[in-house]
């Protein structure tokens, strides 16, 4: 019998500035309709952290961009095992302890943005989800990811 791949957190990133490539972090506060303590994008609106699946900058990587790494698309939580721009909104996930609530899929890019100049292309529009903070808690690389019923 083959198993199930695991649902979980690769990485937990921020940057102190909009638009730029985010750094990974062992682990991040996540604050009720915030965000991550600490990131340039967490405030009180809809979109108060992004997630971007790993298999999401594989497909970057698979068309000749090589060296992607978690963070390079500014992403605050990269994923593994779960396809996020496929879920609609309104969707509850369960990262570790920690509860958001998908408000957004994809999101214009700026011709200017950081990303796109060192990629030449972004997947945020396309395959990045974002999400307000509905329950707050430490977040880590490896916690669990379930989406509430």
């Amino acid at each position: 019998m083959k198993s199930r791949p695991s649902v979980l957190v690769v990485s937990v990133n921020t940057s102190a500035k909009k638009g730029t490539v985010k750094e990974p972090h062992a682990e991040a506060v996540l604050r009720e309709n915030y965000g991550i303590e600490g990131d340039a994008h967490a405030g009180s609106g809809p979109g108060q952290i992004s997630l971007l699946a790993e298999e999401s900058i594989s497909k970057m990587s698979a068309q000749g961009i090589p060296g992607l790494k978690p963070g390079d698309f500014a992403e605050n939580i990269t994923t593994s095992g779960i396809e996020l721009y496929k879920l609609p909104v309104g969707t509850v996930l369960a990262l570790g302890d920690c509860f958001v609530e998908i408000t957004r899929i994809g999101k214009e890019c700026h011709q200017d943005c950081a990303i796109r100049q060192k990629t030449g292309n972004c997947i945020m529009p396309s395959e990045g989800v974002f999400a307000k903070v509905i329950r707050g808690g430490r977040l880590k690389a490896g916690d669990p990811i379930n989406i509430k019923e």
